[in-house]
């Protein structure tokens, strides 16, 4: 089992200064993860998704990080693949170009940037995503694996070769943003890893892990998007872990709270997020918000689904070190392939977030490198 963490760059308070600190912030938790023995870390890209994601340029970011480490692989999570975001030759050149600087150390995970608001940045209409982002899958592998390239399908391409190439053979692995069952079967179908929500809860991984695994089983191979199959899965945990077990309950159900209304916000329309005292029931009123999206989804209805409610769950590795080596353990029965650390949240303080890889790394990460040398050993 593979341990990661995943950079938003959330701020509650967006000015030009919050904004520049926060992603030197990022920096600084991404370097430090290597040192405390993360195995990657994940960048998302999202457009003009104020408080929620002020990460746009995912490239630069992983390229400022992969200069100041040597060992933690750098990943993709994910690029925005529709066609009016950025074309796929340019995807694939960047990526490359990523791959050689960092010795062969990238991962690339393909989303659909669906937001309403940042498709109406780019130009790109709803309908469009799915198939382009598909597309986008397959001319990116091709053009990775093939000397002399050329497309013709929804754009016509080449022939000519995509420089560099990569240094992992024949491509870099590829992943996909999945937040719902149809996109783990897509997932799987397509012939590549699954970056999943986490935040329903244990159960909700179960199943999804469970979902994933009988699509591979029945997949015929005729949709894979690469001769190269990455069945990977890795699972979204959000975490804050210091010596003070309540100060991390607080902090870190503050930041989800947060997390969960920027989500609410940029997603389904409702007030932006705010930056409520410490000290506030959080949990409680993760619970009161639920409780109403459920209503107000039974009144449309609607049934409610876990990719819809489990934002608001807050049964996470929130505490000590030990209650989130009980939460991983959950995982690993799961038979997740990495854990993926929710760390960065919009009010959670930057001593707090290095505190907890810090934690991460002296406690919980070697006691399932130690279980997993274990039963190599068996």
């Amino acid at each position: 089992m593979k341990f990661s963490m995943i950079f938003e760059a959330q701020l509650a308070d967006p000015t030009p200064e919050n904004e520049r600190q926060v992603i030197k912030d990022c920096v600084e938790q991404a370097v430090y993860a290597e040192e405390m023995g993360f195995d990657r870390i994940w960048a998302v890209e999202h457009h003009s998704l104020t408080q929620y994601a002020h990460m746009s340029a995912s490239e630069i970011f992983l390229t400022w990080v992969a200069a100041r480490t040597s060992r933690i692989r750098i990943g993709h999570g994910v690029v925005t693949m529709p066609f009016g975001y950025q074309h796929p030759v340019r995807v694939a050149e960047r990526a490359a170009m990523l791959d050689v600087l960092s010795d062969g150390r990238v991962d690339l995970g393909a989303g659909r940037g669906a937001t309403k608001q940042e498709m109406r940045m780019y130009g790109v209409a709803p309908d469009d995503t799915y198939p382009q982002m598909e597309e986008a899958l397959r001319i990116v592998s091709s053009a990775w694996r093939e000397e002399q390239f050329e497309w013709h399908g929804s754009l016509d391409i080449g022939p000519g070769a995509i420089l560099p190439r990569p240094v992992q053979g024949p491509h870099p692995p590829l992943f996909m943003a999945c937040s719902k069952h149809d996109t783990l079967k897509l997932a799987a179908e397509l012939g590549i890893g699954a970056l999943v929500m986490g935040f329903a809860g244990a159960d909700d991984v179960r199943e999804m892990r469970k979902v994933y695994d009988e699509a591979i089983a029945t997949r015929t191979g005729e949709r894979f998007v690469s001769t190269e199959v990455n069945d990977h899965l890795s699972a979204l945990c959000p975490t804050i872990v210091l010596d003070d077990a309540d100060l991390a309950l607080r902090l870190g159900t503050r930041g989800q709270r947060f997390f969960a209304e920027s989500i609410a916000h940029w997603y389904g329309n409702s007030p932006a997020p705010t930056a409520y005292a410490e000290d506030e029931d959080h949990v409680a009123a993760m619970v009161r918000d639920r409780d109403e999206l459920v209503a107000k989804l039974h009144e449309a209805n609607i049934p409610a689904r876990p990719v819809d409610t489990g934002t608001f769950n807050a049964e996470h590795a929130y505490g000590s070190a030990e209650t989130a080596i009980a939460y991983v353990e959950q995982l690993r029965e799961i038979g997740v392939d990495e854990v993926m650390c929710l760390i960065q949240m919009g009010t959670v303080p930057q001593e707090a977030c290095m505190e907890t890889i810090r934690q991460w790394g002296e406690k919980v990460i070697p006691h399932f490198k130690a279980l997993n040398a274990l039963e190599e050993k068996q």
